[in-house]
């Protein structure tokens, strides 16, 4: 099939292997501008683009689809299917209403639960058991169009949500493959979505990461795992941000909310509002690398009755 790729970051990169490697055509890659990145803040190509480049198709970069800005290029290409994966923006209708087999979103929720740009870290705050990729025929409406193909997968206990991540986007690009399969035999049974099931999973900030120790230390201890690798939930020690990177549940325990009850070669061991403490692991405090609580304390202290804030 002649397809128009749309995609960005890491997460949409196996999708165009794997559209690559199954032989379909792809008369072009659209994805953002290059941005910097890093401490030189080196102007750095997403990572969709660096392999459309090794795989020598053409790439479109454009500031903006609005206003019929890529009508000519569109035009040009003649692509049968759009295929849509962590693109970053929205698509006017003059684009979604172009292809043959329309424009295919793959977006790693069990639509119509999470809608929006976050959906692998919401699902994981939330502590949900399963989450998953839907294959979606795209709309003017926010990931609010007709559902194509599923496939489910079960969230690990202690699984962060770039590990989820990681797992979510290899089975997207075969999903994807399975996708183009059945729309090309038109067995393809698009379905709608209810939205009264529906909720919204916002992009992240450095806010959503701040730990609330009187929470329960399950709901704790999902968003340790749902903000890794970023922004990384955080803390006060002293008045100093203290990064958590990876923690588990603990024991019943009796003190004060945010309490350190002890800091040992198993971690820091936190009471938390429901008198359950978590033992945080894998940590990062100021002006030092992220490290093992095990490493940290060869060269550092932790006070035991320090209240985090």
């Amino acid at each position: 099939m002649r397809i128009l790729f749309m995609g960005t970051p890491e997460f949409a990169v196996p999708c165009l292997e794997a559209l690559i490697k199954n032989g379909h055509q792809v008369c072009g890659v659209v994805t953002q501008p290059d941005k910097p990145a890093g401490r030189g803040h080196k102007l750095t190509p997403p990572p969709v683009k660096v392999l459309a480049q090794e795989n020598g198709i053409e790439v479109f970069q454009p500031e903006t689809l609005r206003d019929f800005a890529f009508k000519d290029e569109l035009e040009r290409l003649n692509p049968e299917m759009i295929v849509v994966v962590a693109y970053g923006r929205i698509l006017p209708e003059y684009v979604l209403n172009f292809p043959k087999y329309g424009c295919v979103n793959m977006h790693a929720s069990l639509l119509p639960k999470y809608r929006g740009a976050g959906p692998i870290q919401w699902a994981v705050i939330n502590g949900e058991k399963k989450t998953g990729i839907t294959s979606m025929l795209m709309e003017k409406g926010l990931d609010t169009g007709d559902m194509l193909l599923k496939v489910e997968t079960e969230i690990g206990e202690y699984e962060t949500a770039g590990e989820l991540h990681d797992r979510l986007m290899v089975m997207g690009a075969d999903l994807l493959i399975e996708t183009i399969i059945q729309a090309e035999k038109g067995e393809l049974n698009p379905e709608k979505q209810c939205d009264e099931e529906s909720c919204y999973a916002p992009m992240l900030n450095k806010d959503t990461a701040k730990i609330d120790w009187s929470r329960s230390a399950k709901v704790v201890l999902n968003l340790i795992r749902g903000m890794n690798p970023w922004p990384i939930a955080h803390t006060l020690y002293k008045g100093e941000t203290m990064k958590i990177y990876k923690a588990e549940i603990g024991r019943n325990a009796k003190g004060r909310t945010g309490e350190i009850l002890k800091a040992d070669e198993n971690g820091i061991e936190i009471l938390c509002g429901d008198g359950c403490s978590i033992i945080a692991s894998e940590v990062q405090f100021l002006g030092s690398k992220r490290m093992q609580v095990r490493d940290y304390l060869n060269g550092h202290t932790i006070d035991n009755g320090e209240v985090l804030k």
